[in-house]
Parts: C-alpha cells; structure tokens; sequence
C-alpha cells in the first residue's frame, strides 16, 4: 500500500489526538504542508511518543522503587 499524503495527514491525527479519534486543531492545516514535511512531522511525533513512554517507565520504576 503507498503513503499517501492523505494517510499522512491521518497518522498524524492520530498521533496527536488525545484518544485517537478527537483533535484541538483544524485538520485543513495539515494540507499545507507537503508530503516531506508531514513526514517529518509524523517521525517526530512518533519519537516524542517514544520519549514520553520512556521517561514514564523510568519515572514509574523509580517511584516504585522508593516505595519498596
């Protein structure tokens, strides 16, 4: 299946909904940007969700230790 900029444009919704579903901003910005840019935008969403996952593991792994 080819990346589209329309599948694009849904990942990155996706990524910065809350829920998944919702999202706080105009979805019709999105189509400014080209397929490079919103390529980039994607990877950088998804390294900040991986960021944000991992320093919440190590936040939870430290306070559970000091708990223990």
């Amino acid at each position: 299946m080819e990346l589209t900029k329309e599948l694009l444009i849904e990942e990155i919704k996706s990524l910065i909904s809350v829920d998944g579903t919702s999202i706080d901003i105009n979805p019709n910005y999105l189509e400014y940007f080209s397929f490079e840019e919103l390529e980039e935008i994607k990877d950088t969403l998804i390294n900040k969700k991986n960021n944000i996952n991992s320093f919440t593991k190590e936040f939870i792994d430290e306070l559970y230790d000091k708990l223990s």
